[in-house]
């Protein structure tokens, strides 16, 4: 009787390049515990396997994750993502730096725990232009419906947010208090300079009028009478 070796069963490692279907990269992935972040963008393997530097990464990451952090805790219903696995369509699967949604309304938590779909926003911390994340991944976040982008470019020190309308990313242009703001959730304000300049206090002194304003409170409304805004 013919047996298969240990070697033909054996399943093969992501590589850098790799053209792969979605459920292929899954499973290449679950079998390399050790690997701490690829991403499946256009259909090609992409593995994150550097070091991460913190003031060019970490600590911005911690900012974003702040100020996200802050509107999620007096916005009920809402997910906020710290690096999650998205299964975005059968070509993408991103691990992109901070997810905020409403579950139902782009996007869901499948029963084995992963986000599926399109989160309302997403925020990728990239050390450049030169980085996908505002190549291959911006256009797939544009395909699929992403409300709200933003690409905050470290060494560079500069933010873009990317807001869609009519099928296309436009760039937010701050207003005349310098203040941007999301398209997908109210009241959720950002000053831009001052999150680069790294105040903090600013940023969520900023926040706290928009989570003050009429447009949050009814958000939070909407929510709360039939959990999705209308």
């Amino acid at each position: 009787m013919l047996t298969s070796s240990p070697l033909t069963l054996r399943i093969p490692p992501l590589e850098n390049g790799d053209r792969l279907t979605r459920t292929e990269f899954e499973q290449r992935y679950e079998a390399m515990p050790e690997l701490k972040k690829a991403e499946l963008i256009e259909g090609v393997v992409y593995i994150m396997g550097s070091p991460l530097r913190i003031m060019s990464h970490g600590q911005p990451h911690g900012q974003i994750m702040t100020w996200l952090g802050t509107y999620n805790a007096y916005t009920p219903g809402l997910i906020l993502g710290d690096t999650p696995t998205v299964r975005l369509d059968p070509d993408n699967e991103p691990q992109p730096d901070v997810v905020l949604f409403l579950p139902g309304r782009g996007a869901i938590v499948s029963e084995d725990d992963y986000i599926e779909g399109s989160p309302d926003l997403i925020v990728e911390i990239a050390a450049s232009s030169a980085s996908i994340d505002l190549h291959d991944k911006k256009r797939a976040y544009r395909r699929n419906g992403i409300q709200d982008y933003i690409v905050w470019r470290t060494l560079e020190q500069q933010l873009d947010w990317f807001c869609l309308k009519a099928d296309d990313y436009q760039v937010q242009i701050p207003d005349e208090q310098g203040i941007l703001r999301s398209q997908a959730f109210p009241g959720l304000w950002l000053d831009p300079v001052a999150l680069l300049t790294g105040d903090m206090p600013k940023v969520l002194s900023v926040l706290q009028q928009g989570l003050g304003s009429a447009e949050h409170q009814t958000f939070i409304q909407q929510i709360s009478s039939s959990g999705e805004p209308t």
